[in-house]
């Protein structure tokens, strides 16, 4: 009889039983592997970013955004495209929309102007919202990239 308790107490492990309620199974998570891609150049204080999503999945994403943060302060008036607004003095988000799984996204193009005239700054890319899915290689959504003042662009 001890042996057949046993079995049992092995085969229910992990499971919660609720005195008069049924047992729920576990909610499947999606999972996506988003990435970004694009280049980033400045000339006088000028900056334009052009980015590219990219869902590698193997889920879809229903939407997902994307935040540009540059390491020194944009000027305080921008125009923004439609799909972006400013987080704070150095932060830019980015709506992508949403990604079929192995699919690339739209091209979004930032233009910004900088508060001052530096010679160089960092621009950091990362996934602020990824429409609730799991992302397990952030490797390629969470990028810095060093950008001179010489009009080249500069490859992310």
């Amino acid at each position: 009889m001890r042996m057949r308790a046993l079995a049992v107490s092995g085969v229910c492990a992990g499971v919660v039983l609720v005195p008069g309620g049924a047992v729920a199974a576990p909610v499947p998570v999606s999972e996506a592997d988003l990435a970004f891609h694009g280049t980033a150049s400045m000339d006088g204080g000028k900056v334009e970013v052009r980015l590219t999503p990219r869902n590698n999945g193997p889920d879809a994403v229903s939407d997902a955004s994307v935040r540009l943060r540059w390491s020194v302060p944009l000027a305080p008036a921008q125009q923004l495209p439609a799909r972006c607004a400013r987080e704070d003095e150095r932060t830019v988000l980015c709506g992508t929309g949403g990604l079929a799984a192995d699919t690339t996204g739209e091209q979004l193009r930032v233009a910004v102007r900088l508060e001052e005239q530096p010679s160089e700054f960092t621009l950091e890319i990362d996934t602020a919202w990824g429409g609730g899915v799991v992302d397990k290689d952030r490797s390629n959504d969470r990028l810095k990239v060093l950008v001179l003042d010489t009009g080249d662009a500069y490859a992310f």
